[in-house]
C-alpha cells in the first residue's frame, strides 16, 4: 500500500512539472538590485607609488650585485613601493608555481653604467633579480 502512495505522489510530481515546462512558460531571471551581474576584469598591473630605499635593501642589492660579480657603484634609476598580485613579484618563472596572493613589497632599478638591473622585494628583505627572457 505504502508503495502504491509514493508511485502516486511520483506521477502527481512529474505531471506537475511537465505542466511548468511546458512551451512558452519560461521564465526569464532577472538581475537582483542588490546584486550587479557577474562581469570579468582584465588581469591588474601592479602599478606603484614613489618610495626611498630603505639602507637594508640597497645592503642586500649590493651583495647580490658584488656576488654575480659587479663591484661598481650602482645609481638608483627607479624605486616603487608595489603591491604584487601573487608570490612571483611580478617575475614569474615558467613553471613554478607561486602563492596566490597580494604580497607587499618593492621594485628598485639601478644602473651600472649602460646595464639596468630590476631587483623585486616581498615582505622580506631578500631581492629577487627580476631577468625576463629577452
Amino acid at each position: 500500500m505504502q508503495h502504491a502512495h509514493r508511485l502516486i505522489a511520483a506521477a502527481a510530481l512529474a505531471s506537475l512539472l511537465t505542466g511548468c515546462a511546458a512551451e512558452g512558460n519560461t521564465v526569464t531571471p532577472t538581475p537582483s538590485p542588490s546584486r550587479p551581474p557577474f562581469q570579468t576584469m582584465p588581469p591588474l598591473t601592479p602599478s606603484g607609488s614613489p618610495m626611498t630605499p630603505s639602507p637594508t635593501q640597497l645592503t642586500a642589492i649590493t651583495t647580490d650585485l658584488a656576488a654575480r660579480g659587479v663591484t661598481e657603484t650602482f645609481t638608483v634609476v627607479k624605486s616603487l613601493s608595489i603591491t604584487w598580485r601573487d608570490g612571483s613579484l611580478g617575475c614569474p618563472e615558467p613553471g613554478k608555481v607561486y602563492t596566490q596572493a597580494l604580497v607587499p613589497g618593492a621594485q628598485i632599478v639601478v644602473a651600472v653604467g649602460a646595464t639596468e638591473y630590476d631587483y623585486r622585494f616581498g615582505r622580506g628583505d631578500a631581492p629577487l633579480l627580476c631577468q625576463k627572457a629577452k
